[in-house]
């Protein structure tokens, strides 16, 4: 019986048996694959809390694309030396997560001792919302990153962001224009360059640190400079409102040096909306005075109803209506044309006008450009302003100056054609080519015509109004402008815009310019003459003396190339 019931235990198992061992083995293993997976657990968890506790807080929804936007950068603008007019640098920026703030007030009153100008009450209306991404402060500096940093405050974090810088500061404002907090050209050239693409690329995310092209611009900053301190001492010298000035090349119509004044910080964004800051040269238009008599001469020469011989009855004033046309100065005789121009009489003006006709006159303007706003790489600009009836008094006074307001950049592009044999050349700020410049061209007037204007602009200079302009060796030539200002609805004696608009060598014009002096007064140096021949003249001349052999003009003191007959004499 004791046998048999041992026979029975061998057969069926025991603790001690066989199968009872690997029993336990197996459940040895499952428990070393549980403990296994429950250590892999706790190492990522415990490695991904780690490193975030060691990075910054990254904003919900802020993705790569957006980051990319924040660090989009532009292309630097150099001058036509290469030296850097705009460039972008690398700043950072604060932002924090509301989600993650734990006490608003404290992290407030924490933020507001680094940055004080912080305005508080929305800074603590933005804490106290559910979003997830809130911007602090923009483009702050190192020593503020570090010291917000030491802050400790939760959810708070950095993001590197472009800011522009400009080495040229106030030079070049009004021609670079301006960017957005977000890095967007929101005027001038830089808004040009938006325009051209780059804010597509931008949206696209193309752009981010990527070396780009540089934008070069036909843009002289020796030029610049020099005319933006001579006309700067000018508003000193004359305790003027305003001044401003833009030189042209004649035959690319390459603008090298474009200033008006007031000018504004390019880091204190704000002044360029102040309303004495807005750029002359493009967005203002004026009734520019006699200048302006240079187009109806030309007019006159270019019609055949008259020659440099012609004569025009200057002995009286004219008088139309309630209107009395006189001169400044009169000389009470009949004048020849190149008197009419040295004396800038208004009475031969008009009668050349009336000779051409009304619609021969609406022709030639807008033949030269005056009926049209004129188009750059610079968004602003702004449109002429032209009689609304166009009667024979129009005519006459704008014979003179008077009844139509345009940009000087309008004038100036006009007066190269005067000088260039005649050919009216679209005006740019970037680099051109002869061939681009002869292909955008077109005739306005015959090379005669211009020849002749070349003489009538260097006698000026010599016998006229523009004689405290003259650059030893450098043959400049020129017409003055004394415009009275209209102050409600009727012209001011007192306030004066005065202008000189001329070409230099004339012998072989390269360079066109205009200077305006806006409400100079008299000095005691000159006499206290007011008129554009004491002020805007001599810094025409001070300019051209300084910009000249910048711009590698060759002087010359040879007789036969400096004087108006000698430019006569050689058609």
């Amino acid at each position: 019986m004791k046998q048999t019931l041992k026979s029975r235990l061998t057969k069926t198992g025991s603790p001690s048996g066989m199968p009872d061992a690997v029993g336990r083995e197996g459940q040895r293993s499952r428990a070393a694959i549980a403990i296994c997976l429950f250590s892999f657990c706790f190492l990522v968890l415990a490695f991904r809390l780690t490193s975030l506790g060691m990075s910054e807080p990254e904003a919900a929804g802020w993705g790569v694309a957006a980051q990319a936007a924040l660090t989009a950068g532009r292309p630097d603008i150099l001058d036509r030396r290469g030296e850097v007019l705009a460039t972008d640098i690398k700043t950072p920026s604060v932002y924090i997560n509301p989600r993650q703030i734990v006490d608003v007030d404290d992290a407030v009153e924490r933020l507001t001792s680094v940055l004080p100008d912080l305005d508080t009450e929305k800074l603590r209306q933005d804490m106290e919302t559910n979003r997830a991404f809130v911007f602090v402060q923009r483009e702050i500096t190192p020593r503020q990153r570090a010291m917000i940093h030491q802050l400790g405050i939760p959810g708070l974090g950095f993001l590197e962001e472009n800011r522009r810088v400009y080495p040229s500061a106030e030079t070049t404002s009004h021609l670079l224009g301006l960017v957005n907090v977000d890095h967007e050209g929101i005027s001038g050239i830089e808004k040009y360059i938006d325009g051209t693409g780059l804010s597509a690329l931008r949206s696209a995310g193309f752009t981010g640190d990527r070396d780009q092209t540089p934008v070069q611009l036909a843009l002289d900053l020796r030029v610049q400079h020099a005319l933006r301190q001579e006309l700067s001492d000018a508003m000193e010298m004359f305790t003027a409102k305003a001044a401003s000035g833009v030189v042209m090349d004649v035959n690319s119509g390459e603008i090298v040096a474009m200033v008006s004044l007031p000018d504004f910080d390019p880091y204190q964004q704000e002044q360029a909306l102040e309303d004495d800051r807005l750029n002359r040269i493009t967005s203002g238009v004026y009734e520019l005075g006699s200048v302006f008599k240079t187009f109806t001469f030309a007019m006159l020469l270019d019609s055949g109803l008259g020659d440099l011989n012609s004569q025009f009855d200057a002995t009286q004033p004219i008088r139309i209506g309630s209107f009395t046309i006189s001169d400044f100065h009169g000389e009470n005789r009949v004048l020849s044309v190149p008197e009419a121009y040295t004396k800038s009489s208004n009475i031969a003006a008009a009668r050349m006008a009336l000779a051409v006709g009304i619609d021969g006159h609406q022709e030639f303007l807008r033949r030269i450009g005056m009926f049209d706003r004129l188009r750059t790489e610079l968004p602003e600009s702004a449109a002429p302003l032209l009689p609304r009836n166009w009667a024979r008094i129009s005519t006459m006074t704008i014979a003179y100056g008077h009844g139509i307001s345009v940009t000087p950049l309008q004038a100036v592009t006009a007066a190269s054609a005067m000088v260039n044999g005649g050919f009216h050349i679209p005006p740019t700020f970037l680099p051109r080519s002869p061939l681009e410049a002869r292909e955008l061209s077109r005739a306005v007037i015959q090379p005669e015509t211009s020849n002749q204007m070349r003489y009538l602009l260097r006698l000026n200079a010599e016998e006229g109004t523009g004689r405290r302009a003259n650059v030893d060796g450098y043959r400049v030539g020129g017409k003055t402008g004394t415009a009275e200002k209209i102050v409600d609805g009727r012209y001011d004696s007192t306030r004066k815009l005065n202008t000189f608009m001329g070409a230099f060598p004339m012998d072989d014009p390269q360079y066109a310019f205009i200077i305006t002096i806006d409400e100079p007064h008299g000095i005691a140096a000159n006499g206290g003459g007011s008129t554009a021949g004491f002020n805007a003249v001599p810094t025409a001349g001070r300019v051209i003396a300084r910009i000249a052999p910048m711009l590698g003009v060759t002087p010359s003191f040879d007789d036969r190339n400096i004087s108006a007959g000698a430019i006569l004499a050689s058609f």
